[in-house]
């Protein structure tokens, strides 16, 4: 079985830009979600602002358009929410949606299952972590890999991760495009031994994508450059970094078979959205084992 899931930061619900100004970007978005495969089956999104409002009216035009079902909308404490769509011709009916501990995390987290005939229920979780913190986001990836183990070993989560991918060997951000408040947020401190020099090389923080790593999790992009060594699958995702990204958990590490990154129609939204192509088939069912 092959599944196909997209990532996309919405920017503002795709109703609004930054200011609150009306800008209904929404068709423009539709048509790089759709458009991203023959069919989607899964959509991980983030900054669905206004997604609840009027009767979920936004949330309503969005099943529609894109012929997807939706599973609840997680609570947020930043009403900046994230949303989860999926194809229950492919899928079925969701077997568990638990937003347990999910206001820990500022935009919200839940995790919502599906019985697609594995060993244990396939775990998705749609994720959008601080931009003001690193500490933060280091404490809200923990929640996040915690939360989407809940069910059993096959998770996948992917969304607004808004740090550097977790490898040395990625290729650095293009810090002049980096704003300073993300300067100070995605960049480590100095040694406090040192002579603290603002005009110093920044190094990125990669605290929270490592953090990721630490609980199992495999980045999609990067398994499959160490396979390919293709650097169009390390394409930035914002102005400056590939801060989207999508991770699954260890057993599904041979499942990732392919990876792009969205970017049309050019202005859809202030980042790019990617797409992972999952072959279920290969999934690990060697060490099933039950969340305690």
């Amino acid at each position: 079985m092959e599944l196909t899931v997209v990532v996309q930061n919405l920017g503002m619900g795709g109703l609004q830009d930054g200011d609150g100004n009306p800008q209904d970007r929404w068709p423009q978005l539709a048509e790089r979600i759709g458009g991203a495969a023959e069919r989607v089956d899964v959509v991980l999104l983030q900054e669905a602002t206004g997604w609840d409002s009027y009767g979920h009216k936004q949330l309503a035009r969005a099943m529609r358009d894109l012929d997807l079902d939706a599973a609840p909308l997680p609570p947020s404490r930043s009403g900046i929410g994230t949303a989860l769509l999926y194809r229950r011709e492919v899928l079925g009916r969701w077997v568990r949606h638990n937003a347990d501990f999910g206001l820990e995390v500022l935009h919200g987290i839940a995790v919502t299952t599906f019985d697609v005939g594995l060993p244990a229920p396939l775990s998705f979780m749609p994720v959008h972590f601080t931009p003001m913190a690193a500490e933060q986001a280091l404490i809200e990836a923990n929640y996040a890999a915690t939360r989407c183990y809940k069910y059993g070993p096959y998770a996948v989560l992917g969304g607004d991760i808004n740090y550097a991918p977790a490898s040395s060997r990625h290729p650095l951000p293009d810090y002049s495009e980096m704003r300073p408040y993300n300067l100070g947020s995605r960049t480590l401190l100095p040694d406090a031994d040192a002579d603290f020099d603002p005009a110093a090389a920044p190094e990125p923080d990669r605290r929270v994508a490592r953090k990721l790593a630490q609980n199992g999790y495999v980045d999609a992009a990067w398994a499959l450059y160490e396979e390919r060594g293709d650097e169009e699958l390390l394409r930035r995702t914002a102005t400056d970094d590939r801060i989207d990204q999508l991770w699954v958990s260890a057993p599904l590490r041979d499942t990732v078979v392919d990876y792009a990154v969205l970017d049309t129609p050019a202005g859809a939204s202030d980042h790019h959205g990617l797409v992972v192509r999952l072959d279920l088939d290969q999934a690990a069912a060697d060490n099933v084992w039950e969340y305690r």
